[in-house]
């Protein structure tokens, strides 16, 4: 009986140097150190050796288990520590850490933010209307005419035979003067909508700024100072800009805002970046505000156009097409 003790714990610790895996290794300790295993087996074989050979068979039943079990502890410690990944044991933890990146806005919302601002700085309050417009809106209290091409169904999105994206934040203007008796001073930030060629320079969807006085003895010097100290205050003192003579129909008279563009070659042209001019007496008239006793200026700034100018961007899509390469430059 002894003897067979021996071989089996001989057994044992030969099966268990051939394990290399974890589940080889448990079914290992089912076949030996189980409930049912030969090794547990052993202890209840002890109660049938005779008297005086039990006390012994007890003793060496027990030291075998104990070898055996320390054998398979021993094992499994080292099959979990080579299974660990190597990166893990292998860490320097001297080495710096990975860099969090924190988002931003993106370039046209800090544009925004900056302009209003800017505008807030000089009094002006800030106004927002839906994008889906309608034509009085869009159109008819901005003394558009049907006939004007502006409401051609080419160069705009209609939604249906009244209804349409806004093409311009003049609604805005309109939509505030309806609701708000003069003296009224505002800045209207949004997107617009014209189903314009997308190029360098254009696209269908793009962000205006427009800006309304109106109240009493209001003039175009008013309106020019105030572009003055807008434009400087957003590109600095030395940007040169002028007033160019043009048409709207829902000013008169009217001027185009142009800024100076020096590109890196030094050579320098006129970039328009917005219009401007007097409220029409007609637009007063369709929104109920006397113009015999008001007058009013407006102006509206292509926000895109503002951006490109003020970093250097060659090309809008750039600003559309959310490459972080760009994106994170700003």
């Amino acid at each position: 009986m002894l003897e067979k003790f021996e071989q089996t714990a001989k057994q044992a610790i030969e099966d268990l140097g051939k394990v290399r895996d974890g589940s080889s290794l448990e079914e290992w300790r089912v076949k030996y150190l189980s409930r049912n295993g030969e090794i547990t087996e052993l202890l209840s074989q002890v109660g049938k050796v005779s008297a005086e050979l039990r006390p012994q068979a007890g003793k060496l039943a027990n030291t075998i288990k104990k070898q055996v079990s320390e054998a398979f502890d021993l094992l499994k410690k080292n099959l979990e520590q080579t299974s660990k990944p190597k990166a893990a044991a292998l860490a320097d933890v001297t080495e710096p850490g990975q860099r969090v990146k924190i988002g931003k806005s993106h370039v046209i919302t800090q544009t925004v933010n900056e302009l209003l601002e800017i505008f807030g700085r000089m009094g002006f309050g800030v106004a927002y209307g839906p994008e889906v417009e309608d034509e009085w809106h869009n159109f008819v209290a901005l003394n558009i005419p049907a006939e004007h091409p502006a409401r051609d169904p080419v160069d705009n999105f209609y939604i249906d035979e009244s209804r349409l994206l806004r093409s311009q934040t003049s609604t805005i203007q309109i939509r505030t003067m309806a609701n708000q008796k003069p003296p009224i001073r505002v800045v209207a930030p949004g997107r617009v909508y014209r189903p314009d060629t997308v190029d360098a320079t254009h696209m269908f969807m793009f962000h205006q700024i427009e800006a309304l006085v109106v109240d009493e003895g209001v003039s175009m010097v008013d309106m020019k100072s105030t572009i003055n100290q807008f434009i400087h205050a957003f590109f600095g003192k030395d940007m040169q800009w002028r007033f160019r003579p043009s048409f709207f129909p829902f000013t008169e008279p009217s001027a185009e805002v142009d800024l100076l563009w020096v590109d890196k070659e030094g050579n320098s042209r006129w970039i328009e970046v917005g219009g401007c001019g007097m409220v029409d007496p007609n637009v007063f008239d369709a929104v109920g505000i006397d113009c015999e006793k008001y007058t009013g200026w407006a102006f509206g700034f292509g926000i895109e156009r503002l951006a490109m100018r003020k970093y250097g961007i060659m090309d809008i899509r750039l600003l559309f097409e959310n490459d972080l390469r760009f994106l994170e430059q700003f």
